[in-house]
């Protein structure tokens, strides 16, 4: 499945590049406020980073696609006590490859909606262990990610809501664990 995905994804970015009418590339950096949802973890969001690259790829004056390669950061506490599961430490920091295929679509001047899916390749998967040093977490995410951009000369501020599709638990099926973010941040067109 994995590889269907990143496949479809290479696709979509070389046709893409190939029939845009009007291409962009910039860098971007902002923050995520994350949870992980599930039995072990406490309710709550915490502050995390994100950053890295995007590309825009115009077919026409109103459509497109923003494929972009980020660093990003997931971040939780563990609920500890007699939960199924106990970490070796109390905060669970996930870094992760993040690769969203957007598709864009420009409602007025400014004003782009993005949504599509975002696949994450998990970085610090071993930094993540419970107390009897066992690995808690699957190596991929898969979400689906909507959410607005504006668009100036040379500047993009955007937000969007990220929300996980697969459990990451890779300790039980029984026990799921999903991925959520806020994501908020300003990029810079080359």
């Amino acid at each position: 499945m994995k590889k269907l995905i990143l496949s479809i994804s290479t696709l979509l970015l070389i046709t893409g590049i190939a029939i845009a009418q009007d291409a962009n590339i910039g860098i971007k950096a902002g923050t995520n406020i994350t949870k992980i949802d599930g039995q072990s973890f406490k309710d709550g969001y915490k502050l995390s980073f994100q950053g890295g690259l995007f590309m825009e790829l115009d077919f026409n004056k109103k459509v497109g696609i923003q494929p972009e390669f980020l660093f990003s950061q997931t971040q939780s506490e563990n609920s500890g006590g007699t939960l199924p599961y106990t970490f070796q430490n109390s905060s669970v920091n996930l870094n992760y490859l993040t690769i969203p295929i957007l598709f864009r679509y420009k409602v007025a001047k400014v004003l782009i909606l993005n949504v599509g899916p975002q696949y994450s390749f998990l970085l610090n998967k071993s930094d993540n262990r419970l107390i009897d040093n066992r690995e808690a977490f699957k190596s991929s995410d898969f979400a689906m990610v909507g959410g607005a951009q504006l668009n100036f000369k040379y500047l993009r501020i955007y937000g969007r809501y990220a929300v996980g599709l697969n459990n990451i638990n890779d300790l039980s099926e029984s026990n799921k664990w999903k991925s959520q973010q806020i994501q908020l941040g300003v990029g810079f067109k080359f």
